[in-house]
């Protein structure tokens, strides 16, 4: 029987296939030769071992979230009182998979939930000048304004609408209009930090860890970085190895431990999507009106 104190157990997939799975000094030019190639996808396990561990995660996936049924009664008590519901908090390492999680969650409720994502809520610093933002450590704690998404959050359960900031990411800046959010029975809060801040995760009723090949992660970083944020190959490298590498060592990795749920393979793993939006579901029809 699973300790209902521990998140659930999965075995590292990192140790599973090995040092060599891990990026080395020279990624980079192993990483060029498949950027924007769309036909690149996970591996399949490479040994019994990997193939078992990856049986076992889905699993104890299965048993893990029946504890979360505390949460939800929480959530459902928090709604008699005129409050908003249940509020999810999604994390995992840049390129795990973690928004193909919180927009496949969102698409499943519709208008029931509210999506939150840390990356809008970076801090504007107006200042300095765009090379200077561009040497900004994006990946530190201390660059969000972590205070504003509490308070936010804070807002939307106590059934009021906020507006989100809006970050340009090409820029380097918080533009001038905002987002409307209005609350919903279920709120998402999605981004690499969000178990790291123990400001935040004390509003979190449900809290996800995605788990994702570390290999796999950097070519989906670059992929993103070049095609959406118009940025340079050499401009991504730079940085990876600069403050994306380290502070995932630092914050990300080790906010693993603060998880509810933990779910290997992102967006790909059907099992874990199902379970979640089938729970949620569950809240939402509380929330209804008899």
């Amino acid at each position: 029987m699973l300790d209902p104190g521990v998140p659930v157990s999965v075995a590292d997939p990192l140790e599973v296939a090995g040092p060599s799975s891990v990026p080395g000094p020279d990624v980079g030019e192993d990483v060029a030769e498949v950027v924007g190639d769309p036909s690149v996808s996970p591996p399949p396990p490479s040994s019994p071992q990997a193939a078992s561990a990856a049986q076992a995660a889905r699993v104890q996936f299965r048993v893990e979230v029946v504890r979360t049924t505390r949460a939800y009664q929480r959530a459902r008590c928090d709604m008699g009182a005129g409050m908003s519901g249940l509020v999810v908090g999604i994390a995992g390492a840049t390129g795990s998979g973690k928004t193909t999680v919180a927009r496949r969650l969102t698409e499943a409720l519709a208008e029931h939930v509210a999506l939150l994502q840390y990356d809008s809520y970076y801090r504007d610093r107006p200042e300095l000048t765009y090379e200077q933002r561009c040497e900004l450590n994006f990946d530190h704690p201390d660059s969000l304004e972590t205070s504003l998404l509490v308070e936010q959050l804070q807002e939307l359960r106590a059934g009021r609408e906020v507006g989100v900031p809006i970050y340009d990411f090409t820029e380097h800046r918080r533009a001038e209009q905002t987002h409307l959010v209005k609350p919903a029975p279920v709120v998402i809060v999605e981004g690499i930090l969000v178990l790291a801040e123990e400001r935040l995760r004390r509003l979190l009723d449900i809290k996800v860890f995605v788990d994702t090949d570390a290999d796999i992660r950097v070519f989906r970083r670059i992929r993103r970085d070049i095609e959406k944020r118009g940025r340079e190959f050499d401009s991504i490298r730079k940085q990876y190895y600069a403050t994306v590498r380290p502070m995932h060592l630092q914050f990300v990795e080790p906010s693993k431990r603060w998880a509810d749920i933990i779910i290997p393979e992102g967006g790909r793993n059907e099992v874990a999507l199902d379970l979640l939006v089938a729970k949620l579901r569950s809240v939402v029809d509380g929330a209804r009106p008899a």
